[in-house]
């Protein structure tokens, strides 16, 4: 019994061990699962995210794929690209224009099957296969037009070959115009003369600038150029036998134009075409002077110089008022092609004697503008000075300074590098810099004693009193604003705006420093002159503080290495 119990108790023992064992076996296999499917989630989290991923790269690059190919469709020039094989891999919509087929018709085709059909791959495919460093091109013939092809090749990793580029350029219209262009050469050749003429004409009526220099230039150029016999240039004289003025001729004339006493009236010697040409204003031709009756009283004398053809074209502005004559050694010389040459010159040759009359009279009136500007700027400084002439009558004491400052401002503004305009603009400005004080009382500007802040605020008052009186005179420079500012420091300490630095004009800095030179130097009610040393000191100290280095400088070397002396 007690075996059996023992025997019972250690099989309960053992069950109970199997249990506990079973319930841990569970308990793990149930956070086995949780951490299983925590697992899970955070892979498909990490999925999900690597999906969305790859379909944003898909799209880049589809993105990236359409731009590229919406560039290659912008071109107008058909291209395409092959492998290897030249089989087609790529195409722009130009090419696909050229073959008359759809992409879809067209990529994996052999290229010389499809545009242009070739029967074999091209040369310059080829040789840039063979040698890919370089490109090939290579011109051929397809539905009627010509193409320049370029063919590149394109590598990857370790020069593996990738596929080839073909760009090809319609030069139809260029092989055409070069064409035409050699047609247009070989009838170049046949005008060089009338070119030459024409050029010879054409520099004339630009550079030359006398009149009688024209017309001898015209006629020269018609005859050394053209290869004519003899011109001349007659103008029309409202004398009572209506005669025609020689003006210029060349070539062999020999007495001809005397023997022939050229008119234009109504009479036998007016018969002439250069006499019809002035009447009637229109061309006349004559093609054989031995044959033409008009020519019979003259047909010894013009055969005998060698004139066996002519043509007389009127000089027109406005009205006729000459001829230009040519004359030919054979006859027949003048063909459509000629005479419209010959009238192109003659009406050249009106306008340029109509420009230089027209620049004659316009050199003329602006010579008389300029010497009535010169009398008016002259009467307005004349005004100016007088001016200032004023003031000087109400202080005796300052009687000179105006024109001492103008000068040494003015030498300092050459000295610098201003021009004589600017140097003479500030001279200007200097004789009236102080034409304010003349609403300044007199007796404060003549005072022996130091003036109290009221006085000096009513001489602090003149800068712009000066301005107010010359603002609206029209000088050709800013005068009024140099008198404005003439106060003015660098440091902002000035009157009466209190400028800084390049907020003041160059010219009153000029002003400026001459007016303290002359100041310190110079004798005043209140004290004697300090001597010019004294003002050297002065801009010296302050030099970059109150007043321009540059001015500082350029007077100081005037006074110091150039000898300049007050007045």
């Amino acid at each position: 019994m007690n075996g059996a119990t023992e025997k019972l108790r250690h099989e309960l023992q053992a069950a109970q061990s199997t249990i506990a064992g079973l319930q841990s076996q569970i308990e793990q296999g149930q956070a086995g699962r949780q951490l299983a499917t925590q697992e899970l989630e955070e892979n498909r989290s990490a999925l999900l995210f690597m999906l969305e991923d790859l379909e944003n790269a898909r799209k880049k690059i589809e993105q990236s794929y359409k731009e590229w190919m919406d560039a290659l469709d912008a071109m107008r020039d058909p291209m395409f690209m092959h492998d290897k094989e030249f089989r087609i891999l790529r195409c722009n919509k130009a090419y696909q224009q050229c073959a008359g087929k759809p992409f879809k018709q067209i990529v994996g085709q052999p290229y010389y099957e499809i545009f242009p059909k070739t029967g074999a791959p091209l040369d310059c495919c080829m040789r840039s296969m063979e040698n890919p460093q370089t490109y090939a091109e290579e011109e051929v013939i397809a539905d009627d037009a010509i193409y320049r092809t370029r063919t590149f090749v394109v590598h990857g990793e370790s020069d593996a070959y990738l596929y080839s580029v073909h760009v090809m350029e319609d030069i139809t219209e260029h092989r055409r115009a070069e064409d035409e262009r050699k047609q247009a050469e070989i009838a170049l050749k046949h005008a060089n003369r009338a070119l030459a003429t024409m050029s010879v004409v054409n520099r004339s009526l630009v550079y030359v600038g006398d009149e009688s220099k024209l017309l001898q230039a015209i006629c020269q150029a018609i005859v050394e150029q053209r290869g004519y016999r003899m011109a001349w240039v007659g103008y029309r004289q409202h004398d009572e036998n209506s005669s025609i003025k020689i003006m210029a001729h060349a070539g062999h004339e020999e007495g001809y134009l005397d023997a022939a006493r050229i008119t234009w009236a109504e009479s036998e010697p007016g018969m002439l075409p250069s006499g019809r040409a002035i009447r009637n204003g229109a061309t006349h031709l004559c093609q054989d002077i031995a044959r033409d009756p008009a020519y019979l009283p003259w047909h010894g004398e013009a055969l005998k110089r060698g004139y066996l053809s002519s043509i007389a074209l009127p000089l027109v502005n406005d009205e006729v008022f000459g001829v230009l004559t040519v004359y030919a050694e054979e006859a027949n010389a003048f063909t459509p092609g000629e005479v419209e040459l010959l009238e192109e010159m003659a009406g050249d040759l009106a306008f340029g004697v109509r420009s230089l009359h027209i620049r004659h009279e316009r050199d003329l009136a602006v010579e008389q503008n300029r010497r009535q500007l010169v009398q008016m700027q002259n009467n307005l400084e004349d005004t100016v000075r007088a001016m200032a002439a004023m003031l000087e009558m109400r202080d005796p004491y300052t009687a000179g300074h105006q024109a001492r400052v103008a000068d040494l401002a003015a030498a300092i503004a050459r000295q610098i590098g201003l021009s004589d305009d600017q140097a003479h603009a500030i001279h200007l400005a200097g004789v009236v810099h102080d034409l304010g004080k003349i609403q300044v009382p007199a007796e404060i500007l003549s005072k022996p004693g130091r003036l109290i802040d009221i006085e000096y605020s009513l001489i602090q008052t003149h800068p712009q009193a000066g301005y107010d009186i010359l603002k609206d005179i029209n000088f050709p420079w800013p005068i009024a604003q140099m008198v404005l500012q003439h106060h003015e420091r660098l440091d902002g300490s000035g009157y009466p705006q209190g400028l800084k630095g390049e907020q003041i004009m160059l010219e009153a800095r000029i002003l400026c420093v001459a007016d303290v030179v002359e100041a310190i130097s110079a004798h005043r009610p209140y004290r004697p002159g300090l001597g010019i040393e004294v003002a050297f000191e002065e801009i010296a100290r302050n030099r970059g503080v109150l007043y321009d280095p540059q001015v500082v400088d350029a007077c100081l070397a005037l006074f110091r290495e150039q000898n300049y002396r007050f007045a």
